[in-house]
Parts: structure tokens; C-alpha cells; sequence
């Protein structure tokens, strides 16, 4: 005969309480198991998208770190290859300074005033270093940055002037430069001056001065209002000169 196993009231009670209790912790256990699932997958999904946002905020500091870089190597470059006026010293740098002379008068070509001419060799007038004086114009004979200046003293009034009275006088000198390739003058600097005579000696002068940057060839050159009224009689009223800085 098989033996049966009887239980009690009390083994039966508890046993009846313990199958729910297990019940709830294994369905814990799952829902835990099924959670942490969950934050992997969404973990393995954002990773991706972290390391992409994450360049690109390194992109435009890393750009911007190159430009600076890529600009200075092209400085760098540019300071190591030497130009002409960088061999040259002080001493050998093209310079002249002219001055007055008793001019010939001359009438104006076309709309253009009349050009002064000029002493190039007494005095304290010189040019130096293949800066040359031809045909009342200084030759520029190395490309570069000049100091370009002149000044020009006007007297009166002249002594075939027959006009009496308040007389309302306009002085004006202009620097201009002239090209190969490009005859026409060009106003490089422009100095004026309005006097009312009333009939007395009067001197007025006008200087110009600029740093300017010429080319070989270049021919510069000074034109005046009236040619007549220009003081000729002191090389230091009037002058016209250039150097390379």
C-alpha cells in the first residue's frame, strides 16, 4: 500500500501562504530584469548620438584653431621672401629734392595747368640712387612706399598786374603722377589757397606731403594755378622732392 503524508492544518495554512508571496517576488525579479533591458537598449541608442553632438562641438574650435595657424604660416611666408627695398639700406634707397628755378612760362595743355620746372643739380637741390629729374618730372626707379612732398610759394602782386582794388585771388598746386600705361595725369595731392588782394606784397605758400606708393616708372611732377605768380627768387619757398621709406 503507498503511504500517504498527511499534513496538518497549520503545514497546509502555510504553505497556501507562501505560493503568492513567491509568486509577487519572481514577477518583481522579471519586471527588474525587463527595466534594466530597457536603459540598455536606450543607453545603446544614445551613445551614438552623444559621440556625434560631442564633434560637433570640437569642429568649430578646431577650425578655428587652423585658420590662425594657416594665416600665420602664410605671414611667415611672406616676411621670408625678401623685396627689393628690403636689401636696401638707408644710404641706397632713391631719394631727390629739388628746387626753384626762374621758370619759362608756358601755357596750359588741354584742361591741365601749367608744370613747373625745376633745379636738380645746385644748390642744395640732388637726387640720388637712380631717381632721376627728365622732363620736369621725378622717375621713380624702384617700385615702393615714397614720401612724396612740395611746396610751393606764391608772391604779388606781379608787375604787369594793372588791376587796383579788393581783387579775390585763387592759388592752387597739385602733385600729379603719370604711367606707361596710363598718360593721363592723375591728381596724387591737390593744396589751395583764396586771397583778396587789396593792391600790398603778399606771400603765400602751400605744402604738400603724403607717403604714396609708386610703381618703376611712375613720373611725378607739380602744376601750379598761375605760373607767374610762383616766388622763384629762395630755393627754400620752393621745393619739390621724394624718398623710399
Amino acid at each position: 500500500m503507498e503511504g500517504v503524508v498527511e499534513m496538518g492544518p497549520d503545514a497546509a495554512a502555510a504553505g497556501i501562504g507562501r505560493s503568492p508571496g513567491m509568486q509577487l517576488r519572481q514577477d518583481l525579479r522579471r519586471i527588474r530584469c525587463a527595466l534594466l533591458l530597457c536603459l540598455l537598449s536606450v543607453l545603446l541608442l544614445l551613445l551614438p548620438t552623444a559621440y556625434l553632438l560631442a564633434g560637433n562641438l570640437r569642429a568649430p574650435g578646431a577650425c578655428g584653431d587652423q585658420v590662425p595657424e594657416e594665416r600665420e604660416s602664410h605671414f611667415l611666408k611672406q616676411r621670408a621672401v625678401p623685396t627689393v627695398t628690403d636689401t636696401l639700406s638707408s644710404a641706397e634707397k632713391p631719394r631727390a629734392h629739388l628746387t626753384v628755378k626762374r621758370q619759362e612760362l608756358a601755357s596750359a595743355v588741354g584742361s591741365h595747368m601749367p608744370i613747373l620746372q625745376w633745379e636738380d643739380k645746385r644748390g642744395l637741390a640732388f637726387t640720388k640712387n637712380n631717381l632721376s629729374y627728365s622732363s620736369n618730372a621725378l622717375v621713380i626707379p624702384v617700385s615702393g612706399d615714397y614720401y612724396v612732398y612740395a611746396q610751393v610759394t606764391f608772391r604779388g602782386p606781379v608787375e604787369s598786374d594793372s588791376r587796383s582794388g579788393s581783387v579775390i585771388t585763387k592759388l592752387t598746386e597739385v602733385i600729379t603722377k603719370v604711367t606707361d600705361s596710363y598718360p593721363e595725369p592723375t591728381q596724387l595731392l591737390m593744396g589751395t589757397k583764396t586771397l583778396n588782394e587789396g593792391g600790398n606784397a603778399w606771400l603765400q605758400p602751400i605744402y604738400l606731403g603724403a607717403v604714396i606708393s609708386l610703381e618703376v616708372g611712375d613720373k611725378l611732377m607739380v602744376n601750379v594755378s598761375d605760373i607767374k605768380l610762383v616766388d622763384y627768387t629762395n630755393e627754400h619757398k620752393t621745393f619739390f622732392g621724394a624718398f623710399l621709406l
